[in-house]
């Protein structure tokens, strides 16, 4: 097994403390021309957490990695992926519905 590097422990240390399933935490890491690309996925239930209120926590797992990316001299991005079922997905599915119904209504 290849041990996973800095930037990918560490964001799992973070996340895996503060959502109600770490088991359920899983982090890709890819590397191109561009830099590292850390893609994160959790529970549906746990969205909210990672984002945080108006986006704090998610800019601040940012912040981080990019702070830990200076320091190997590495560009680190971070990508949340949205689970399947997530509230956003239905949100913008219902924001569509409304707008079909306003749309028949006149």
């Amino acid at each position: 097994m290849v041990d996973s590097p800095v930037d990918q422990k560490l964001l799992e240390f973070i996340v895996k403390s503060v959502v109600s399933n770490p088991d359920a935490v899983q982090v890709e890491r890819k590397v191109d021309e561009m830099g590292v690309l850390l893609s994160l996925k959790v529970d549906p239930n746990d969205m909210a957490q990672i984002i945080g209120r108006q986006g704090s926590m998610a800019k601040a797992l940012r912040t981080i990695l990019k702070v830990a990316g200076a320091k190997n001299k590495a560009r680190v991005n971070l990508k949340i992926e949205e689970p399947a079922g997530s509230s956003r997905e239905n949100r913008e599915a219902e924001k569509m519905a409304d707008g079909i119904v306003d749309d028949l209504k006149i």
